[in-house]
């Protein structure tokens, strides 16, 4: 899933947990607003200040990585240089060959794990940023709700229709802004394993 499908999803979440819904019987004079959570994460200032944290985070992982892959790749043409044209009984027998294989296979299976643990730990660190955004639209949804008598919050991505008047993404990410311009965004690590 994308990091904007994740944001979004998570902040569907909170606008559930945010909505205050009131019984079938009484929707006739309910108030009702929309929030379109797209929107909200596209366009306010926190939001585009998370897009740009995780942004330079995974350049920086990928900066991180590129120096091994890099070895790893020259390391591996120069080997697949030295097996070429050889049998399999041939390269057996070569117990130098055999030694820088066998090395080789170890750095790359290193790499592998690596790799997989900053791709975890940048889903941990988006995970973490949304729960953080997502503490921080709450108290700005919930003063919007107030000031509209509001009864009922919808997503817009949730309505088939509704008249664009009921749509308060805007009043939204304005106290956002005001609020809370920027998230802390902190790179988590993966517990190491113990050794097997």
């Amino acid at each position: 899933m994308s990091p904007i499908k994740n944001m979004l999803f998570a902040l569907t979440l909170v606008v559930s947990a945010a909505a205050i819904v009131a019984p079938a019987a009484s929707a006739q004079g309910t108030t009702v607003v929309m929030i379109d959570e797209g929107r909200i994460l596209s366009d306010s200032k926190a939001g585009k200040d998370i897009q740009t944290k995780l942004k330079n985070l995974e350049t920086q992982m990928k900066n991180e990585l590129e120096p091994t892959r890099a070895t790893l790749e020259t390391d591996g043409k120069a080997l697949q240089t030295k097996v070429e044209g050889k049998t399999r009984e041939a390269v057996a027998a070569d117990t130098a060959l055999v030694s820088q294989l066998t090395a080789y296979q170890t750095r790359a299976n290193a790499f592998a794990q690596k790799r997989q643990t900053v791709s975890q730990e940048f889903q941990l660190t988006e995970r973490q940023a949304l729960i953080e955004f997502n503490k921080a639209i709450e108290p700005a949804l919930m003063e919007v709700v107030k000031e509209k008598n509001a009864q009922v919050v919808m997503s817009t991505s949730q309505v088939i229709y509704s008249v664009e008047a009921i749509d308060v993404s805007a009043q939204v990410i304005s106290k956002l802004d005001a609020k809370t311009p920027t998230i802390t965004v902190t790179r988590q690590r993966v517990p190491a394993q113990p050794a097997q």
